[in-house]
């Protein structure tokens, strides 16, 4: 079952991974042409610490950065198992109060997401998969457990920072994402 607030548990078990790690996969990649600027290097480190611990080994790190630096809603919707988030029960109304809390235009840092997910909870009385997994899906793309959280958590930051390709941030992905619902 998903934590209350995702980003007040522990990182995890005790990353092997540094941000050398993460700048050496941004590079395989293409994301990361030259040396990471400050401002790539802290946010590196931030990737490694947050999601090393959940990563079995280098592949598994370099999927969950991925779904930081690829981002398609009619491809993530186009999956059998998106559908499957998307029937259960209110998940297309979580989207939309999701949305509608994301066009603030605040940034999402780890205070924000907690206050959504407590206006949520409070609203909709929904707690575990039924309120995290259509959440998940639609900004990290794909239905998953805590670690979707933390590749969330890094989208804004990665947004405002200049790499191989744009990233989308949250408020990009709900929009786009609910736009192709319909």
């Amino acid at each position: 079952m998903a934590p209350d607030y995702p980003s007040n548990v522990p990182v995890g078990a005790a990353s092997v991974f540094t941000a050398r790690d993460v700048v050496a996969i941004l590079r395989e990649r293409g994301l990361l042409a030259a040396e990471p600027s400050l401002e790539q290097q802290v946010w590196c480190e931030q990737a490694a610490a947050m999601l090393g611990g959940h990563a079995s080994d280098r592949a598994a790190l370099a999927d969950l950065l991925g779904l930081v630096f690829h981002y398609d809603a009619r491809e993530i919707i186009s999956r059998v198992e998106s559908h499957v988030v998307l029937s259960r029960y209110a998940a297309r109304e979580v989207l939309r109060r999701v949305a509608l809390l994301l066009l603030d235009g605040k940034a999402l840092t780890s205070e924000r997401f907690k206050e959504i997910v407590t206006a949520l909870k409070d609203g909709m009385e929904l707690r575990g998969r039924e309120l995290f997994h259509p959440i998940r899906l639609a900004l990290a793309g794909r239905a998953g457990e805590g670690e979707l959280d933390r590749v969330i958590l890094l989208l804004d930051e990665a947004a405002a920072l200049s790499f191989g390709v744009p990233v989308k941030s949250a408020r990009e992905r709900i929009v786009e994402f609910c736009s192709a619902l319909d």
